[in-house]
């Protein structure tokens, strides 16, 4: 059995010394933040690697900074990589913010998975207006300079994010999008060939969201077997394919069947798959209650998730989409009296329910 956390005075200090030095946090913050164990250092003990995507709270806010500085091993970097911040007009390519929060993982110690090269999602309109031979060029230049620029430095990157969306109505579940429209199906192929292309030693991932659940927005079992028939499809092209991303957004009316989950995962560990677990978090817009009640169905549904993952080898990371309330995007989607708490730590950087409920999984 795993030991416990033995958080001494002296451990304490220093963990506090660590952060003090990292960046401008006070003596008590910084020791109030050492003095909750380390998601990153529990998970490390199992082999794992814990970690949440980043934003830019951690250029601007210190307290922010040294909570992934202790509870985080590996950061996903969250909009500054996509496409659309990048390249908002065609003569653009801003990679300012995105250097900026490679830097701080670099400095701070933490891995980085590049998020996302290719999605249909979120495009800006002269995406939208391409002809198959922009889209085809524009895919490719893109790719080649956004993974060139960090080649060496990355963890891994999401090539394609989502490219299947049942509800389209498109052959094969296919979402459907400027990427779908000007290049068809083989869009998804073309991406990882020029990711590989770029960077031939990065882990090339595919990260999609649904059919991790019993039912969603589609049925799971119609959006599983689109998904590995994908998975097939580019394995027996020989594309370059070292692991796929399962979200694991647990929006309202979703199901969560532990044996449809582990039944998936192992499917993909027979293609020699590495799992990710990529962007988790509750969606507790529905949930009765006040703040204590609705925590604990947060908690509740973090812990089965926990249990069913920690039970497949094949899942290397588990990642939540940002680490506190306060970066959650769901405060940019939902509207209404109550701010959304679907992470681990509330907007004041202290632990919930939820990070408890990780804790214990791991320890």
């Amino acid at each position: 059995m795993m030991r416990r956390p033995d958080p001494t005075r002296r451990g304490l200090l220093l963990g506090a010394g660590a952060l003090l030095a990292a960046g401008r946090v006070g003596a008590a913050e910084a020791e109030d933040i050492a003095a909750v164990p380390s998601l990153g250092a529990l998970a490390a003990r199992r082999g794992l690697r814990f970690g949440a995507a980043v934003d830019r709270a951690v250029l601007d806010d210190p307290l922010v900074a040294a909570l992934y500085r202790h509870q985080t091993r590996i950061v996903t970097i969250d909009t500054a990589l996509k496409f659309a911040a990048i390249r908002p007009r065609p003569e653009v390519a801003d990679f300012a913010e995105a250097d900026a929060l490679v830097e701080f993982a670099r400095g701070a110690g933490l891995a980085v998975r590049g998020h996302n090269l290719i999605w249909n999602e979120g495009q800006p309109d002269w995406v939208r207006r391409l002809s198959r031979r922009e889209a085809a060029y524009w895919l490719d230049r893109h790719i080649a300079e956004t993974v060139g620029r960090y080649a060496g430095r990355l963890h891994s990157w999401d090539v394609v994010n989502e490219p299947l969306w049942p509800d389209h109505g498109l052959p094969g579940g296919l979402r459907d999008g400027p990427w779908s429209a000007g290049l068809g199906r083989d869009y998804i192929r073309r991406s990882f060939v020029a990711a590989h292309r770029a960077d031939p030693k990065v882990p090339l991932v595919l990260n999609e969201a649904g059919p991790e659940w019993k039912q969603g927005f589609v049925p799971g079992t119609r959006y599983r077997a689109d998904f590995l028939r994908l998975v097939d499809e580019l394995q027996h092209a020989g594309v370059r394919l070292d692991a796929v991303g399962l979200e694991c957004h647990w929006f309202p009316g979703f199901t969560f069947d532990p044996d449809a989950f582990a039944e998936l995962v192992q499917q993909l560990a027979r293609r020699k798959l590495d799992v990710y677990l990529t962007e988790i978090d509750v969606n507790d817009r529905d949930f009765p209650g006040g703040i204590p009640e609705r925590d604990a169905q947060v908690a509740a549904r973090y812990a089965e998730l926990m249990r069913a993952a920690l039970r497949e080898p094949a899942i290397r990371i588990v990642q939540t989409w940002e680490l506190t309330d306060g970066q959650t995007w769901l405060r940019d989607v939902q509207r209404g009296p109550r701010r959304p708490r679907p992470l681990p730590f509330d907007e004041s950087c202290r632990p919930k329910p939820a990070y408890h409920a990780i804790a214990a999984a791991l320890a």
